[in-house]
């Protein structure tokens, strides 16, 4: 595909972009930026965001992205508990951290489990109920956000070396699905993940320190 072909494809998608894909997108960015800044509001916010991506990649029948949405959407329940649990001292129970060899091995296991699944399930099912699926790359997409959003949920660190791969491998994957909008999207959620990987480990430093 040529530069232009790409710029032409851009425009129109963004042409034929929705109002609630605007908006299921405007909530996305700013469910990363209180994850950044460690504001429980990243999940309401992001169960908004989830919800409407969960509606949208059905009706484009998109099974891959409509079940990370629905895991995104458990998982930020899960988070949400775990995020203001606190003990006897009112102190939080998960706190900002480094992931150990042993949680290493659990998310390396994690996402191999879920890729190998989501990449045979798509496989079987591009054939009748997801022609749009791209199963290698779905699977992989799918995968890295699952581990991600698990991590996050236990305030790991690692979590945004996760969600990085995610967005790198979600720019080009919505484009050629037509979302164009949502490939810009990922482009921006890529560059707030760098940034909120710095920030997670200033403050993984600072908690090792008390």
């Amino acid at each position: 595909m040529s530069l232009q072909e790409i710029y032409e494809q851009f425009i129109e998608g963004m042409k034929q972009t929705t109002w609630i894909e605007y908006f299921a997108v405007f909530a996305g960015i700013a469910s990363v930026w209180f994850s950044r800044i460690e504001n429980i509001w990243v999940y309401p916010v992001g169960i908004i965001n989830t919800v409407i991506y969960i509606w949208l990649s059905l009706k484009g029948q998109l099974i891959g992205e409509a079940s990370v949405n629905l895991y995104y959407t458990i998982m930020s329940i899960y988070g949400w508990i775990l995020w203001v649990k606190k003990d006897k001292e009112q102190h939080h129970v998960v706190n900002i951290s480094y992931s150990n060899k042993q949680w290493w091995t659990y998310q390396l296991l994690f996402f191999a489990a879920f890729y190998i699944a989501i990449y045979f399930s798509l496989t079987y099912l591009k054939k009748s109920f997801a022609p749009g699926a791209i199963p290698w790359a779905d699977a992989f997409a799918s995968a890295t956000a699952f581990t991600g959003m698990w991590l996050m949920a236990k305030k790991k660190v690692e979590s945004w070396w996760w969600w990085i791969a995610t967005n790198i491998a979600s720019v080009p994957l919505y484009f050629v699905k037509h979302y164009v909008f949502t490939s810009v999207y990922y482009v921006v959620l890529l560059i707030m993940a760098v940034f909120g990987l710095l920030e997670w480990m200033r403050r993984a430093s600072v908690n090792s320190l008390k």
